[in-house]
């Protein structure tokens, strides 16, 4: 078992814990949308996603926003996952990611998809 992202209090006051699939898409998710910089003692834990929201939407940022998530989640959860894709999409208000990949200790393929509006 592995707690649950955000950290939360279960019914019985301990803390929520959730399986192993659910915890590596948690584990994405922090990845994604925490800003180098935000902790304390890993400066450069994150990919900065957020900083690319309001540039103008392009080809090129889509591009780079693929390379800079895929790099960051290659870096950080490289042990625990395989990417096998990412898709990155704006709209009107914000972004959308797909990830697809591979779960290391059983070679099960997941797919996870992310969006924040702003």
């Amino acid at each position: 078992m592995y707690p649950k992202f955000p950290l939360q209090i279960d019914r019985r006051g301990r803390t929520a814990v959730t399986d192993r699939n659910d915890h590596l898409r948690d584990l994405i998710e922090q990845v994604l949308f925490t800003a180098p910089g935000e902790r304390i003692n890993r400066p450069d834990f994150g990919c900065g996603l957020l900083e690319l929201v309001f540039a103008p939407n392009s080809p090129e940022l889509a591009a780079t926003t693929q390379f800079l998530v895929r790099g960051a989640l290659q870096q950080w959860l490289g042990e625990l996952i395989t990417i096998a894709d990412v898709s990155v999409e704006h709209f009107e208000s914000g972004l959308r990611i797909q990830v697809d990949y591979a779960v290391r200790a059983t070679g099960e393929t997941r797919s996870a998809t992310f969006s924040r509006e702003f």
